[in-house]
């Protein structure tokens, strides 16, 4: 059974998650900053870093520790005080939680038990990056952080070996070198991206394939990054004409115009329209 209620609206309580800076505390949004001036308690995966970034807005809350290892003790105890009618956020070292940080689990938690949901918008690395890095950002496939053990990084790695979505991971300094040489052997000469200390006042975007960054001084990679990887390439499929033309018989047969057959046939099979078109007209014109 569904049911429905206004999140802003009606009696159930709500977590706030707050998307916090990735690097240039001028990204915090005054909402966030706003929601966080109203609420009663204060969530978070680093009570150090969050008690830091708060100080310099001069927010004093109290702080509840929530992180990887102690996210389903801390659930129960926020769940409790969203119940009382406590107003509690959620934070995040850096960027939105749930995504590569704490918080899915706290969420899913509150969902089962009632409790509504909203988010605060603000800086997202693997977006930032995206954007900045030069490829096609028509489709793409966020993976966030690699398995640590060597065997399961290219064991996944080789999943993702045929997706034609542009990649998207997390990594940090002390395993770049490891993930870049992993990636070169597997999904070959790509371009890449690689994206560090975004938004920060050494800010940088470095561009080549993964061949030529695993050149890279691994001395002058510091900081968070975000590698932005070409997708594969479609191979075209070569058919002979009997082929193509057996093909659109069978989208005509599905009730097709001859139009949305021919389309259908080129967009499945990478195919140029002159030539399928010329094949209908051969093999299908005379018929009408």
């Amino acid at each position: 059974m569904i049911s429905r209620e206004l999140n802003f609206e009606g009696p159930s309580p709500i977590l706030y998650l707050i998307a916090t800076p990735i690097g240039n505390r001028g990204e915090m949004t005054p909402r966030a900053l706003e929601v966080l001036s109203s609420c009663d308690f204060i969530a978070a995966e680093d009570t150090r870093n969050s008690g830091q970034l708060m100080a310099f807005f001069h927010i004093d809350k109290p702080f509840i520790s929530c992180h990887e290892h102690n996210e389903e003790e801390s659930s129960v105890k926020i769940i409790a005080l969203l119940k009382q009618g406590k107003k509690v956020c959620f934070m995040s070292d850096a960027g939105y939680p749930c995504l590569s940080d704490p918080g899915q689990r706290l969420v899913a938690n509150c969902l089962d038990n009632g409790i509504k949901v909203a988010v605060t918008s603000g800086p997202n690395a693997a977006i930032n990056a995206l954007a900045c890095s030069g490829l096609d950002s028509t489709h793409f496939h966020f993976e966030g952080f690699l398995p640590a053990k060597e065997s399961e990084r290219i064991a996944r790695l080789n999943e993702l070996v045929t997706n034609p979505d542009t990649l998207i991971f997390y990594e940090s300094p002390h395993r770049i070198f490891k993930t870049l040489l992993a990636m070169s052997a597997t999904l070959g000469e790509r371009k890449a991206v690689l994206a560090r200390e975004l938004t920060k006042a050494h800010e940088e975007f470095i561009r080549g394939t993964l061949p030529e960054l695993c050149l890279l001084d691994e001395a002058s990679l510091r900081g968070e990054m975000v590698l932005v990887v070409e997708g594969a390439k479609k191979t075209r499929v070569s058919l002979s004409d009997n082929e193509i033309a057996l093909a659109l018989k069978d989208q005509l047969e599905w009730g097709k115009t001859p139009k949305e057959a021919i389309k259908a046939v080129c967009q499945s099979n990478d195919l140029p329209k002159n030539r399928v078109y010329e094949i209908y007209l051969a093999n299908f014109k005379r018929d009408e």
